[in-house]
């Protein structure tokens, strides 16, 4: 057992207690599935998108999620407003730069985000992380096809290169500010057969870090050790991809903090 053990039970109780206000600015396809995500955790969802209030919301809000999957002109530009408003009032800002490297427009608009704004934390898998920093791996649509086993290093290189801490998810999962490493080992296949998980889960970390300030790192790494608790359970419970989706949104909200215990799998790299 480790102090994240009961870091993450302590950090999912004060999400309940405190209901943070998480602002998406996310694609279409995932929209519910992250709202109701959200809100089977214990946090506040909201989805604000029109230039003309998305600064006021990103100010009142706990965390401001921009989520590229739906790509357009004009949505780039409301993130803009949306992330400079919520630097302003120091509200932390989460990137998922959904199929980064899929396409030239993807990638250009997601390192625009990043230049321009402060990004607490950068969240994708191994080939969007990759394509961002420069290097070059072939993508499936929005997702990636590589499987090496770089991850840590990637994810550091993308620490430094933009000021940011990162998220690597995978087989396991890899956090850094560009010098410490964690890995988490919690998850499972079936996340892989229902669209939105990923994009949810930077939803999920933005709560978990409203209320773990304190350390982000530490937040982060309980908000995928709970996260992928919450799927191993579900995915015990469930006969296919239907049955897990909902089997999984129970388990965002009544997981017993016995098996958070028992089942969480992290260490600190040396």
């Amino acid at each position: 057992m480790n102090k994240m053990d009961q870091k993450v039970i302590e950090l999912r109780q004060e999400i309940k207690s405190k209901s943070p206000l998480i602002h998406n600015m996310t694609n279409v396809v995932v929209t519910n599935f992250t709202a109701n995500g959200l809100y089977a955790l214990g946090a506040s969802p909201v989805m604000a998108y029109a230039k003309e209030e998305v600064e006021d919301m990103a100010g009142i809000a706990a965390g401001v999620v921009l989520n590229i999957g739906t790509l357009t002109a004009e949505q780039v530009e409301a993130m803009l407003l949306a992330g400079k408003a919520a630097n302003r009032k120091g509200v932390p800002v989460f990137l998922d730069p959904v199929g980064a490297g899929a396409t030239p427009y993807r990638t250009d608009a997601s390192r625009r985000l990043l230049e321009e704004l402060e990004i607490t934390f950068l969240r994708g898998n191994l080939g969007e992380i990759s394509n961002l920093t420069g290097e070059q791996i072939e993508m499936k649509g929005v997702d990636s096809k590589d499987t090496r086993e770089n991850a840590a290093e990637i994810a550091k290189k993308a620490a430094r290169m933009f000021g940011t801490n990162v998220v690597i998810t995978g087989e396991t999962d890899v956090v850094t500010d560009g010098d410490s490493v964690y890995s988490v080992f919690n998850g499972t296949p079936e996340l892989t057969k229902v669209t939105g998980t990923g994009c949810l889960l930077t939803s999920v970390l933005a709560s978990f870090c409203a209320v773990g300030s304190d350390n982000l790192l530490e937040a982060a790494v309980c908000a995928l050790g709970f996260y992928g608790i919450a799927a191993e359970t579900a995915a015990g419970q469930s006969s296919g991809p239907g049955s897990f989706q909902i089997s999984f949104l129970d388990q965002l909200g009544t997981i017993e903090d016995n098996k958070l215990k028992q089942n969480f799998r992290s260490k600190k790299e040396e």
